[in-house]
């Protein structure tokens, strides 16, 4: 049960250590922070606080998708796609490489 405290003027939720030590972070905060199940936070202290803070997992043989240059690719492509300038499906490969052979690029 989270029950809202004025602390400092500002709302903060209230929340109760519960069995190993664990804290169910509110609704609010889950939503505003779009956290899910499964996802990490980074703790750490600033002066007498504890701080939580979202980070997103990578693994390392994913990291090249997340580079700057390998998104602005991705926009790309899906311009193309909304525009409609895609060629395929094919039936084979042949057809594949007939049109990649032709294709004016």
């Amino acid at each position: 049960m989270n029950k809202y405290v004025k602390i400092r003027e500002q709302d903060m939720a209230l929340m109760k250590i519960r069995k190993n030590f664990q804290l169910t972070i509110p609704h609010g905060l889950r939503r505003k922070f779009k956290l899910a199940e499964g996802d990490y936070v980074e703790v750490d202290t600033k002066d007498e606080f504890i701080v939580l803070r979202p980070v997103k997992v990578i693994q390392p043989d994913q990291e090249y998708f997340y580079t700057r240059k390998w998104q602005e690719k991705e926009a790309e492509v899906d311009e193309d796609v909304r525009k409609g300038d895609i060629v395929g499906p094919f039936e084979n490969v042949a057809e594949a490489i007939k049109a990649l052979k032709t294709a004016k690029i």
